[in-house]
């Protein structure tokens, strides 16, 4: 197998031509393949099976008779082949950490000098550096987020506050004492602590020193990041990614779309034909990242952008996504984490009281409503209000996020097929 070749400063690469950068990036995935192919035996049986040889790959268009890897898929692979799954390149005790995200998914915490500078790279792009003290809200406990921001911050110069998420009047008090100049973490929540702090009697334009909010994991902010500029005098920022791959798109001050990061090979993939789609149209985002740790060769992401091809008035030359228009699959993006009638089906199994239940997503003002909806299979006999309080607080734990209301409907209302859970958000 080459050795393989470093990347230029993603500095560099940014303003590369689209064909100076393919070329760099071909000759990446030609080394990672090779790479992945002998390190990762689930890997190695997807290429075997698609009847790709890794030697005749030359670039990412020799990869389209190999089926896209989805976030499902990775769940299998984890209990077919622990600890790692057979996708994880070195053995689990050299690794500083291992992250639990729902599934159960076992994602490595990432030794790849690549991925770092990659996130260090987004992190300065959307205007966090030093100087900055930023307090970053993201969950900090088993799943990937939170450090993943927190180291990437601190690699950017930045003094990050790690306050991850809930405590709404204690985050008030740390921002505001601590004079934080950023915030990291889901739009509704940053809306959740503005709110609490004007109900304290704070003024948010004199009293606090934020200067750049970079607010998302939600569809739909759009309305509320105009308000925090327009009100609050607050800057904000976009940045996408996911737990499985990192950090893979950001906003530039042009706000006109998000660009791919460096180091990430995109793919725009219509779900229909399974071909890539045209710039102005609407495809999942397939990635593969420049990644020796965790290398996921044409991961579908299962979120759905538009393509943006037309330079952007920033100077950089990367391609651009709009934010996220939806999902394919059952995945529902929730509260910046992802629930999946996965987690939720063992939970409900333990219920022999229940007929049929529907979990729904809506959305109230600025913030993600769950409501669990429940037929009995009879009504006599039931404590409705004991059962509400149990199918709670086991449906928040299995789905790591909270359930705001049971709702007990008549039968007829669950239609007999249905999806377990759907997404009713008007945006």
């Amino acid at each position: 197998m080459n050795k393989k070749s470093s990347l230029p400063s993603f500095e560099v690469m940014e303003k590369m031509s689209r064909g100076e950068k393919q070329k760099v990036l071909n000759e990446q995935l030609k080394w990672l393949v090779a790479y992945a192919y002998e390190k990762a035996p689930s890997t190695k049986e997807r290429f075997d099976k698609a009847g790709i040889l890794p030697s005749k790959v030359t670039g990412i268009k020799d990869l389209d008779n190999l089926p896209l890897l989805r976030k499902d898929e990775l769940v299998d692979l984890y209990k077919a082949n622990p600890p790692l799954g057979g996708l994880v390149t070195v053995p689990i005790t050299e690794l500083e950490r291992v992250y639990v995200s729902p599934g159960p998914i076992y994602d490595p915490h990432h030794s790849s000098e690549t991925y770092w500078q990659r996130h260090v790279h987004l992190v300065r792009a959307v205007g966090f550096g030093k100087g900055d003290i930023v307090v970053n809200t993201w969950m900090y406990n088993l799943v990937p987020a939170g450090l993943m921001i927190d180291e990437a911050l601190r690699r950017a110069g930045v003094t990050v506050i790690p306050t991850g998420v809930g405590n709404t009047e204690l985050q008030v008090q740390v921002m505001h004492q601590l004079r934080a100049t950023g915030f990291a973490g889901s739009t509704g929540f940053f809306m959740n602590i503005i709110s609490k702090a004007e109900e304290m009697g704070l003024d948010i334009r004199k009293d606090f020193n934020l200067r750049l909010a970079v607010i998302g994991g939600e569809m739909g902010g759009g309305p509320i990041r105009k308000t925090v500029e327009e009100k609050y005098g607050i800057a904000t920022g976009d940045m996408y990614g996911t737990a499985d791959v990192g950090l893979i798109a950001y906003e530039c001050n042009a706000k006109n779309g998000m660009h791919i990061a460096e180091g990430v090979i995109l793919e725009m993939i219509s779900y229909e034909t399974g071909k890539q789609v045209e710039p102005g149209e609407v495809g999942e985002i397939v990635v593969t990242p420049i990644d020796e740790t965790y290398p996921l060769i044409r991961f579908g992401t299962g979120d759905l952008a538009g393509l943006i091809d037309e330079p952007c008035t920033c100077g950089r030359t990367s391609v651009r996504i709009t934010r996220l228009l939806g999902r394919v699959g059952d995945a529902v993006r929730t509260r910046g984490m992802f629930i999946h009638p996965r987690q939720l089906e063992p939970a409900m199994a333990k219920f022999q009281q229940v007929a049929q239940y529907q979990a729904v997503v809506t959305r109230l003002g600025h913030r993600d409503e769950l409501t669990l909806k429940v037929e009995l299979k009879t009504e006599e006999g039931i404590d409705k209000e004991k059962l509400s309080n149990d199918l709670n607080k086991l449906v928040s734990e299995a789905l790591r996020i909270k359930v705001d209301r049971v709702e007990f409907v008549a039968k007829g209302v669950i239609p007999e097929w249905h999806k377990l859970i759907v997404d009713e958000r008007v945006y």
